[in-house]
């Protein structure tokens, strides 16, 4: 899904969600759930179902919080990273590990 700029949201089992990510696999939906719960948010995991047990388990990550928007809040670089440098969109798509983007670069 990566940052669209979509706030979108919905419910799961009763709770209503904003949508993170949806269909991603374990590494990235481990890396987002901590990310954000280091950033005080309380996040919601829901198991995307199966067509068969070869498919690779898929995951759907949302955030109980109704206004956050990813696109907003890492562009904006309101997120911190562990360490507590700013999120940039690379690191939120796990691209890179470097914190003090520089648009000369791309």
């Amino acid at each position: 899904m990566g940052l669209g700029g979509k706030h979108l949201f919905g419910s799961i089992e009763e709770q209503r969600v904003t949508f993170v990510e949806k269909k991603i696999e374990e590494v990235r939906k481990d890396f987002l759930k901590k990310l954000l719960e280091h950033n005080g948010f309380e996040v919601v995991i829901q198991e995307e179902k199966r067509k068969t047990e070869e498919e690779p388990q898929l995951y759907t990550v949302a955030v109980t919080d109704m206004v956050f928007n990813p696109t907003l809040w890492v562009f904006n670089r309101r997120l911190k990273t562990f360490d507590g440098h700013k999120v940039t969109p690379d690191y939120w798509n796990q691209i890179s590990e470097e914190t003090a983007p520089q648009y000369w670069k791309s």
